[in-house]
């Protein structure tokens, strides 16, 4: 529901007279000093001065104060205080000069002196704080402020050198109250006067206490199904609005909100329904919920007539069940109408059906509540009976628990009730007989009470729960039952009976117990008159929805046991306790600084925040930051051709996104960018003759833009107008030249504010045989502003600030940091008494440190390497109502749960303060970036230009990111992050990762010529002469992968100025040989890796490292080889690298098998080839570049030498570039952002053509190797050769 709209119907529900239960000012008269002595009562008294009655605030009376008898939790104060009324705060003292005072304590209350209820606060805290001596007052205010006539003190803990000691007081003030009660079968009908109402609107306030889980509350019924209801659906309170419309599917004609949960406690509930037309706030007991339901209309046509506890008119059809209420109502009001007040007098307009009372029944059943595994209730049975009769009822959260145990009598056996997966199993063991068992009933652990009835007689035991019945057969033909009967767990002294079990006792509630025909008061339990006890809570049903109000976030599922909750993240993309952290990359930017490829890849623009992932396309380009690309449903041409003038005709675009994550990528974004190519004919797009626009785009927040490309808001100017390249000078645009031909535009818009374009309209010109197309391209959007944004802290004092963290409930804080300190502050925000601080404590020791309420908690994660290495280290730190949780870099997250029912808000009010504390003590030196809290990244560099000592930006990034650059490329600073120089690399890309590939035809030919002032790399002799025709190495690595199945082959020739050569062949049988000539006087050393045949047409790679006369081969990261060379040291004079077919004239000393291969060359893949920094692939296909590159043949790109694998998931996809034209200015060509590769008919024909190339290539290869197996060897193959071939 939109704020306004909300807004308005508050204030025209103002206008009504609706009664409400907000606290009355002033409502803080003491109510327990001036009852008399009756009113107190307790659990014991140490004696007679020690009683009840003396228990007084400030009064010194008898002893002091009152203290039980034995201290301990089963001990309770009572008062009575004569009638209901509101109860706003508490106050408690100790005795009165002694060592007895109780340091917190529950408070119960209920307004019949049974079923009490455990007074909870606002953030979940059931334990109030007591004193910490005897005579000072501790004040407590109640929020919320509760109704009661009972209340009862339950002493938690006490000074350990002294006893239980109290002295209390209650404040409040009077409550009026009328009430009606409704047994299920009579109900309320109101009839006003069609003049007294408008029908649009209906406000009604009331209380409720319900004796059964469900039933109608109110119904007001209308024409054509139209009708409002509140019904009670299994302790659910569920609000109907049917806006009886048939042309409606089904969700919005009839709109069902539900709130609550555990209704039927038989405790009074708030209920407050405020209704304008279809606008609805629904309050429960202070939590309110605003809807819209859905219609044509916003009217909703009811009769003048409602009713309560039922409808009394039958027969007529309804979306909800017509069981009619059975509980009490109180102050009902409807439209400012005191129902109940026109009932107790008759008014004509109220119709009594049934018999109607005017009071409330008090509640005749004790629940008892189980609160641990140990908790259990020992009650005597019918000994010497032969049958046997136990019922009750329970619920529960658990799946599992044991119910009742028993042993039968004389030793012939027991059985055991539990809760097992949810349902009811019933366990006999009997001597000489094998353990049988029945199940009963599902899913029982739904927090529903539930009945069970045990049975036996004669030959068989039997279980009912609820309708499901199972049967177990006896033995023993007489059934002769033992004398106790245990529910929950088990008594300490019971080792060895058989009572354990290995499910723990039950936790839950039970009621309406009976043995026999006997109906157990657990009143009489509780003073010792009956049974035994332990850990129990007599007279008080404390179950609790802990999934109500649910803290999952982000769609996570909410599921519960007595005494916890869980959440089930699976599908939601996010993690964490709560489902609280995304586990998504916020954008392309954290995606390629974690080495990934081009890809598509979901991002969570705002982390944790209420934003959603989507899913985009990332394009790391080598010498930027990466692209996000966000594709629109619409990828054809639209085309407006000429009609009436002024006729609009309109496109609209939409994104995989919704607006909220598109706008937040867009503002998140360094820059974004949109193209718009549009080709017109006799048109002139922009203006008419009168001024008034003729084209306009509708932007992300449904505003209208004139202006197209990069000019100014408001300025109707095409990009070539801005870059003075029109084809006529004299107008804005090209479409404007207004000529008889087609002519276009290429318009880049990069204003963000209107970005992404989601409509363009364009306007016919009168013009019948004019005629336009355009095209919108995706959403482009580079860098990430908030990925790179740091300070610099220069003093241990600086510090920045911001506005107070919020940060209730949950709580993350995400940053990165570097420093050569030892310690400091990274972060601090206070309150009166909670915090939150992150901070290095330690050189190996980052802290999380916060408290909600419940005394400092810390989280520490200690490192076996210093931080304060000037590196970048990332910090992520949560914390929620389940636990907190700290994680530095990769080790392991150290977790720390929170308290059990502890306190859960996080309340701060001071200042944030950054790098820093507020008492300038302990600040931070260093750099912090990225900084986000819970999801919102703060702007570190704006606020460091205003503050002393702090400087924005931040140096140093190779340090902690330079391992992204591979293969030899080398890392290079920028100013907002690193780039990878790929220079002296065989690979490209942003991370010097992507291979560089071609396919070689039949002759094709690659001559790298190695310059004298070409710079080594280290491999390079340091002391070896410098040859005015070539250089010297004593040492070389070379890499290179090969895909082929031509033999002989020549893989790599490398030729010098001296004779001397290298040379990598395949020799005819598919063997690899190696020659190094290091002296033109000597033979050349040959090796060969014999192992397999690699003319296979399968992909093999070849490393090999030369350090003077020592060689080392591997091949397939498997096969290694090392050969001691006899022929030299050095390789001198080094001229060109070949790959290919070698065309110059070769030496008369290169061997035969080294000339046969020459002369065929190689056909097929090569790819990564690289002699120290020479990479001639890369110089061929990246031209540019300093080296003289000779091409002669086909060398066609590939995208891999892999041809025909699959691509790794998540490997870049290869997609086409966006066409040039005119005003671009977005991304070079090279570096231009890819598009769905589904875009480009010229990319797959060409991708066909060269795969269909290589297919005839391999086919001929295979062909003429097949006939050369064949053929005898030739008389002059070198002694090599005839080795492998014979």
């Amino acid at each position: 529901m939109a704020p306004v709209a909300r807004a308005f119907l508050r204030v025209l529900l103002l206008l009504l007279p609706t009664q409400t239960w907000n606290q009355p000012h002033g409502c803080d008269a003491p109510l327990a000093s001036a009852l008399p002595w009756s009113s107190f009562s307790s659990s014991s008294e140490l004696s007679s001065s020690h009683g009840p009655e003396f228990a007084r605030l400030n009064r010194r009376d008898g002893a002091g104060g009152w203290t039980p008898l034995v201290s301990n939790k089963y001990q309770w104060l009572q008062i009575d205080l004569g009638e209901r009324v509101e109860v706003t705060a508490v106050a408690t003292q100790g005795g009165y000069g002694s060592s007895d005072w109780v340091t917190s304590y529950l408070l119960m209350f209920n307004d019949g002196g049974r079923n009490w209820k455990q007074y909870q606060q606002e953030d979940s805290t059931w334990v109030l704080p007591g004193n910490t001596n005897a005579d000072s007052v501790v004040h407590t205010r109640l929020q919320p402020p509760f109704q009661a006539r009972f209340l009862r003190f339950l002493p938690l803990s006490w000074n350990p050198k002294g006893r239980i000691g109290m002295r209390i007081e209650v404040y409040g003030c009077a409550y009026g109250s009328k009430m009606v009660y409704f047994d299920g079968q009579n109900s309320l009908l109101y009839r006003f006067d069609k003049k007294s109402i408008r029908p649009i609107r209906d406000a009604i306030s009331l209380k409720f206490k319900a004796m059964q889980s469900s039933g109608i509350l109110l119904h007001r019924g209308g024409q054509h199904g139209n009708h409002i209801a509140l019904e009670l659906v299994k302790g659910q309170l569920v609000f109907y609005l049917n806006s009886g419309n048939a042309n409606l599917p089904p969700t919005n004609a009839h709109l069902n909100l539900t709130l609550g949960s555990l209704l039927d406690d038989q405790h009074w509930h708030s209920v407050l329904i405020e209704r304008l037309n279809m606008h609805v706030n629904f309050t429960l007991d202070k939590h309110t919920r605003h809807f819209h339901a859905k219609g044509e209309s916003s009217y909703l046509d009811l009769n003048f007539e409602i009713s309560f506890g039922g409808i009394p008119v039958p027969g007529r059809s309804l979306a909800f069940s017509p069981k009619s209420f059975h509980g009490c109502l109180e102050n009902l009001y409807y439209n400012g109408v005191d129902i109940i007040e026109l009932a107790r007098k008759h008014n004509p307009q109220i119709l009594i059906l049934g018999n109607v009372s005017f009071s409330c029944p008090r509640p005749q059943t004790a629940p008892v509540t189980f609160l641990s595994p140990k908790s259990y209730l020992a009650l005597p049975g019918n000994t010497g009976k032969d049958k046997m009769s136990v019922t009750f009822q329970f619920r529960t959260w658990n799946k599992e628990g044991h119910l009742l145990f028993s042993e039968l009598g004389h030793g012939s056996g027991s059985f055991i009730l539990f809760l097992k997966d949810g349902k009811l199993a019933l366990n006999l063991s009997q001597p000489g007989q094998p353990l049988r068992n029945v199940m009963a009933g599902a899913v029982l652990n739904d927090g529903q009470w539930h009945s069970v009835s045990l049975s036996a007689k004669w030959s068989h035991l039997s279980v009912v729960v609820d309708d499901s019945r199972a049967v177990l057969p006896l033995v023993s033909v007489l059934m002769d039952l033992g004398n106790t009967y245990y529910f929950g767990g088990c008594p300490d002294n019971s080792s060895g009976s058989g009572c354990e079990s290995p499910l723990g006792g039950f936790q839950g509630c039970l009621r309406l117990i009976s043995i026999g025909d006997k109906v157990v008061d657990p009143i009489s339990v509780q003073q010792g008159m009956l049974g035994s006890f332990g850990d129990l809570q007599i007279d008080s049903c404390g179950i609790t929805d802990r999934c109500l109000p649910s803290y999952c976030e982000h769609g996570g599922k909410c599921s519960q046991s007595w005494n916890t909750f869980s959440c089930d993240c699976e599908g939601t993309g996010y993690s964490g306790a709560t489902c609280h952290s995304s586990i998504y990359e916020q954008s392309c930017e954290g995606h390629e600084h974690r080495g990934s490829p081009s890809g598509r890849y979901p991002i969570d623009v705002d982390g944790s925040g209420a934003l959603g992932p989507l899913l985009v396309y990332c394009n790391m380009t080598p010498a930027d930051a990466a692209w996000m690309v966000v594709q629109h449903d619409s990828l054809d041409a639209v085309t407006v051709s000429g009609g009436p003038l002024g006729r609009a005709r309109s496109a609209t675009f939409t994104y995989g996104a919704d607006t909220g994550q598109l706008r937040a990528a867009v503002d998140r974004a360094e820059r974004c960018e949109q193209r718009l190519t549009l080709r017109c004919g006799t048109v002139r797009p922009l203006d008419a003759t009168d001024g008034a626009p003729l084209s306009w785009g509708v932007g992300r927040i449904n505003g209208t833009h004139t202006s197209w490309g990069a000019s100014l808001p408001g300025s109707p100017t095409c990009t070539c107008g801005l870059e003075g390249d029109c084809i006529a000078a004299h107008y804005p645009c090209n479409c404007d030249a207004d000529r008889n031909e087609w002519t276009s535009d290429t318009i880049v818009l990069s204003h963000k504010e209107h970005l992404p374009v989601t409509q363009v309209v364009m306007t016919d010109t009168g013009r019948p045989h004019s005629e336009a197309t355009y095209t919108l391209g995706p959403l482009l959007c580079q860098g990430d502003k908030s990925f790179w944004n740091s300070a610099s802290f220069n003093t241990e004092t600086s510090y920045l600030h911001f506005p107070t963290f919020h940060g209730e409930l949950t709580a993350d804080v995400h940053f990165f940091f570097k420093t050569t300190v030892s310690s400091g502050v990274f972060m601090e925000n206070l309150g009166i008494t909670d915090f939150i601080r992150i901070e290095l404590r330690a050189t190996t020791e980052v802290t999380f440190s916060f408290d909600v309420g419940d005394g400092p908690c810390e989280v520490s994660v200690q490192s076996p390497t210093p931080f304060n290495d000037n590196r970048w280290h990332h910090v992520r730190a949560e914390r929620n109502i389940k636990e907190a949780s700290l994680q530095v870099d990769q080790l392991p997250q150290k977790v720390q749960p929170a308290p059990a029912d502890g306190h859960i808000r996080l309340q701060l009010n001071s200042q944030l303060f950054i790098g820093g504390t507020a008492s300038r003590q302990r600040g931070f030196l260093g750099c912090i970036r990225a900084l986000q809290l819970n999801g919102m990244a703060l702007d570190l560099e704006e606020r460091a230009m205003v503050t002393p000592g702090v400087q924005p930006g931040c140096t140093g990034h190779c340090s902690s990111y330079g391992h992204l650059c591979h293969n030899g490329g080398s890392c290079q600073e920028k100013h907002r992050g690193i780039v990878c120089d790929c220079a002296f690399s065989a690979y490209d890309g942003p991370f010097c990762s992507d291979e560089i590939s071609a396919y070689f035809e039949t002759g094709s030919s690659v001559t790298y010529n190695i310059q004298e002032h070409y710079t080594l790399s280290k491999n390079t002799s340091s002391s070896g002469p410098s040859s005015r025709r070539g250089v010297t190495l004593s040492r070389e690595t070379i890499t290179l992968s090969f895909r082929t199945t031509q033999t002989p082959s020549l893989l790599l020739y490398v030729s010098s100025f001296y004779e001397e050569y290298l040379s990598v062949i395949l020799a005819n049988n598919g063997s690899l040989q190696v020659r190094y000539k290091l002296n033109r006087h000597q033979h050349p050393d040959a090796f060969n890796f014999d192992f397999q045949n690699l003319a296979d047409g399968r992909l093999h790679q070849l490393k090999m490292n030369r350090e003077e006369a020592v060689v080392f081969a591997e091949v397939n990261q498997s096969a290694k080889k090392q050969v001691i060379l006899s022929s030299g040291t050095e390789f001198n004079a080094v001229k060109s690298l070949i790959l290919g077919k070698v065309l110059e004239p070769l030496d008369a000393a290169v061997d035969p098998d080294t000339r046969r291969a020459a002369a065929r060359g190689f056909t097929g893949c090569l790819s990564s080839v690289r002699l120290g920094h020479a990479a001639p692939l890369k110089a061929v296909l990246r031209p540019g570049g300093p080296a003289l590159v000779t091409l002669q043949g086909h060398v066609v790109p590939a995208a891999r030498c892999e041809a025909g694998t699959l691509p790794r998931p998540g490997t870049r996809e290869v997609a086409p570039r966006l066409a040039g034209g005119a005003g671009h200015s977005g991304p070079s060509e090279r570096e231009q952002p890819f598009l769905n590769a589904d875009r480009s008919d010229s990319g797959v024909i060409g991708g066909v053509i060269a795969v269909v190339g290589f297919i005839l290539l391999c086919t001929s290869a295979i062909a003429i190797h097949i006939y050369q197996q064949k053929k005898s060897p030739k008389e002059n193959e070198s002694k090599v050769s005839k080795e492998e071939e014979g």
